[in-house]
């Protein structure tokens, strides 16, 4: 992978997230915390809850390890609500490392408000290049920000990096299944400005080959549909209210965009889960 397709996967990412109608639309829709794929109890359940379930199950698989004098590295960290929510429960201290400018600053506004700016750094940078040292954090985790990657080798390779022996990597992704022809998800994926997801099998194999035991992947695609219907109907619900806060032309592009992700789901082609090794 070029140094240059690498740059202009991280640039394109920041561009996307530092937009006024992106900040709005997880604002609006998602509650401005958590923007990442829910574990949906039920139809109809709302992003937001599910979207907090999701965080909760991953930290629960190292739920043993995480505590008061735990560092966690929340790499491509968004509005930082898996930030918080870790923070608050476990008490553990998090460095959420993300690329969005626009992000950064709405997520440490709102550690002041909860009280939580002492427990929570949050840094400007990419999980491409992670400005820490070797053996630097006891947990690393991630929630849908490697498929933002032109290289994922080397997110991963950074991840392991700065991981403490016997620490921990949980991470979800938006994937492709493993025989999806790379043709199926083209139209969906080209909002992300990449040319293809990351599929199990990728991951098992990089993981396993950086070292890691116990590389374990828990399935859990079929909530992937329940989601991208929720989203699909919330949007158009409120897409005359979305328009006081968001461009017509992104509303409208929302709506072209995400039946995409809807029928990947349909037709078995998208694949989302947790990934939890150790070093």
């Amino acid at each position: 992978m070029s140094q240059e397709r690498t740059t202009a996967a991280a640039e394109a990412a920041r561009r996307y997230y530092d937009t006024s109608d992106v900040d709005a639309f997880y604002a609006t829709l998602w509650g401005g915390e958590d923007i990442h794929t829910g574990v949906y109890a039920h139809e109809g359940e709302p992003v937001a809850e599910a979207s907090h379930r999701t965080v909760d199950r991953i930290a629960a698989k190292a739920a043993e390890r995480l505590g008061p004098g735990t560092t966690v590295l929340d790499l491509g960290s968004g509005y930082g609500g898996p930030a918080r929510r870790l923070a608050e429960i476990f008490h553990c201290r998090v460095v959420a490392l993300n690329i969005s400018g626009t992000q950064n600053e709405r997520h440490r506004k709102t550690n002041r408000e909860r009280g939580l700016d002492d427990r929570i750094d949050v840094v400007t940078g990419s999980f491409e290049d992670v400005p820490y040292p070797d053996a630097h954090f006891d947990v690393v985790w991630s929630q849908e920000a490697f498929c933002h990657s032109g290289d994922r080798e080397r997110v991963l390779s950074e991840a392991v990096r700065v991981l403490k022996p016997r620490g921990d990597l949980l991470f979800t992704d938006l994937m492709s299944a493993d025989d999806t022809p790379p043709a199926a998800l083209r139209a969906a994926v080209a909002r992300l400005n990449v040319t293809a997801l990351a599929t199990p099998a990728f991951y098992r194999e990089r993981l396993t080959g950086l070292g890691l035991a116990q590389v374990e992947f828990e399935d859990l695609s079929e909530h992937l549909l329940t989601h991208y219907l929720g989203l699909i109907e919330e949007t158009g619900r409120r897409a005359r209210d979305l328009q006081d806060v968001i461009s017509p032309a992104y509303v409208d592009n929302l709506l072209e965009n995400l039946p995409l992700w809807a029928d990947a789901s349909r037709t078995g082609h998208l694949r989302w889960g947790i990934f939890h090794a150790r070093r």
